[in-house]
């Protein structure tokens, strides 16, 4: 990782002193770093032995530091990772901008790793991306969005790039194709589960511990998993209460709230997060017995072990 954060640096050195200062900023705000890593412990457990891994692994986290700046802007937030976002210093435009050169940036070095077929994944990852960002776009202020639209959104929006990444370590390694086809199926499960994770924190965690505003998702208008659930099982009044929220983007956060540990909308949500992380170790049995199949056991459990 050390690896990678050097070469974060070095490619974010822009002549355009702006690009520097914007993407210092967000990069150097911190983040798992949890997308770069399944880069680089796919190779490993592998038998990856060459030396573009970390070059991967910063591409797939500046795709992911570009998604950032653009998402900030169109949900208007104002703080992540603990910190003010960029748009909220720097403006909308620079933002946008910014988030545009850090794609560039990406597939310019992704010529560097010399594999089309690793070219082929990304792209389609961007495209996937993208289209999950407007998919998101028109379920907003819908509360009659079902579980299975939600889920499109998640897997396109997050899990698509969490798939990506494990996806690229495996293709490095010139893994068979039953092992390419596990890694990126670990990956997705992943990410799905990482976002549902994120999904339940917005309505029982706390702003210092997220490093973001709680209730975001309520003030977006999104219908995420929790209010979902509360609109399958909940009374009539709870029902209203949610439906009028999504509806407006603007609900009374603490009675949302309450509706919410009023049915067992967190329960449900951790247990499909808990479901998808059965998939995501079932995949890793058809890839080598190693200590690094260890660790990415581990960061499955992690994922949902999380304040943050």
């Amino acid at each position: 990782m050390a690896a990678v954060n050097a070469v974060i640096r070095d490619r974010l050195n822009s002549e355009v002193v702006l690009i520097r200062t914007i993407g210092d900023y967000i990069i150097g705000a911190g983040g798992k770093r949890l997308r770069p890593a399944l880069v680089l412990l796919m190779a490993k457990n592998l038998g990856y032995q060459g030396d573009k891994q970390a070059v991967m692994a910063a591409v797939v986290e500046f795709i992911h530091t570009a998604t950032l700046l653009h998402d900030d802007v169109v949900d208007d937030s104002d703080l992540r990772r603990g910190k003010s976002t960029a748009n909220a210093v720097f403006g909308n435009p620079a933002s946008v901008l910014v988030g545009d050169y850090l794609y560039s940036r990406a597939f310019e070095m992704m010529v560097e790793v010399n594999s089309m077929d690793i070219m082929r994944v990304m792209a389609e990852a961007t495209t996937v991306i993208s289209e999950g960002e407007v998919l998101q776009l028109l379920n907003v202020n819908d509360p009659d969005v079902t579980e299975e639209r939600y889920l499109q959104v998640v897997r396109y929006k997050t899990a698509k790039l969490f798939e990506a990444a494990a996806l690229a370590g495996a293709i490095l390694a010139n893994a068979k194709p039953e092992q390419q086809t596990a890694a990126a199926a670990y990956g997705r499960h992943l990410g799905t589960a990482f976002q549902l994770i994120d999904d339940l924190l917005d309505y029982s965690g706390n702003a210092e511990t997220l490093g973001k505003t709680v209730g975001d998702d309520l003030r977006e208008g999104k219908p995420t998993l929790p209010l979902l659930r509360v609109l399958e099982v909940g009374t009539d009044e709870q029902k209203q209460l949610i439906r009028h929220a999504i509806e407006t983007g603007d609900g009374d956060f603490v009675a949302v709230a309450n509706a919410i540990h009023g049915t067992d909308a967190l329960a449900h949500t951790r247990k499909a997060a808990e479901a998808e992380i059965e998939l995501a170790i079932e995949a890793l049995a058809d890839l080598p017995d190693n200590e690094i199949r260890i660790v990415l056991t581990k960061v499955a459990g992690l994922s949902i072990a999380r304040d943050n």
